[in-house]
């Protein structure tokens, strides 16, 4: 007995359950966050029911086994006790349904922004551009590129690849979105906590694909207006001096002739 009832406790420990988490994390976005909670409403109802299903199983093995050859007394047709485990299954799949189905529609929503970032995924590496703001954060492997965001306010996402599927996953977003060749993904997010949230690619995609790593900084509109300015400036400052290094090698030195008079 002490073993049948040691064997569920024993599955759980070496499972890594944690409580009330159940192994997700409580997520920094709003959808994030509405993902987390349908995650633990699945988790404490699978454990509610299976621990019913156990408890019912054992109170069988416990108090109905053969005892000699008396067979036990036989019933049927309990229309009460059959209508509820008829009924009662088919409301919490219903209820299950339709929770998911507000969360996952709240994912794939695409309300007005303000902000729009287009990331391009590449072997192995990301491009993350500004529309409007003359800003390309571009970083590949072990450089770790920082896609900077706006804390409270709808970020709009165009994610394209440029050679094989990759996948755009932030673990303390709840979220992962495939980056499929000739495909434009689009997603909405919208951050209520500011950080810096390490981030990598979640599909096999080659060689490097362990080393493709991103970071996704949420800071307030004040620090996303200076850091705007920052890149903005940089890049102007950048194709300045690759201007002039055109201008300086397009130059021909003039060969000096000298002349016959010429002493």
């Amino acid at each position: 007995m002490r073993r049948v009832v040691a064997l569920p406790i024993a599955a759980l420990a070496l499972a890594g359950c944690t409580v009330p988490t159940f192994g997700a994390a409580p997520g920094v976005t709003t959808s994030s966050r509405s993902a987390y909670h349908l995650w633990q409403g699945f988790s404490i109802g699978a454990a509610l029911i299976g621990s019913l299903v156990v408890v019912l199983i054992l109170w069988t093995m416990v108090f109905h086994r053969r005892k000699g050859d008396n067979i036990p007394e036989q019933s049927q047709y309990h229309i009460p006790l059959e209508l509820t485990y008829v009924i009662v299954p088919i409301l919490i799949v219903i209820g299950l349904f339709a929770w998911t189905m507000v969360v996952e529609n709240q994912e794939v929503a695409n309300p007005k922004t303000s902000v729009t970032i287009n990331v391009n995924a590449f072997q192995w590496g990301w491009k993350f551009t500004y529309p409007g703001q003359d800003v390309v954060v571009i970083g590949q492997t072990t450089q770790n590129p920082e896609m900077v965001m706006p804390v409270n306010e709808n970020v709009h996402i165009n994610l394209t690849s440029t050679d094989v599927i990759h996948s755009f996953y932030v673990h303390d977003f709840n979220f992962s979105r495939l980056a499929l060749p000739g495909v434009l993904n689009q997603f909405t997010f919208r951050a209520v906590n500011t950080g810096t949230f390490q981030s990598q690619c979640s599909e096999i995609c080659g060689l490097y694909h362990s080393l493709m790593y991103f970071r996704v900084k949420v800071v307030t509109r004040p620090q996303y207006e200076v850091w705007l300015e920052s890149k903005a400036n940089a890049g102007v400052a950048q194709a300045s001096r690759i201007t002039n290094n055109q201008q300086t090698s397009s130059v021909v030195p003039t060969k000096l002739t000298k002349s016959k008079g010429d002493n």
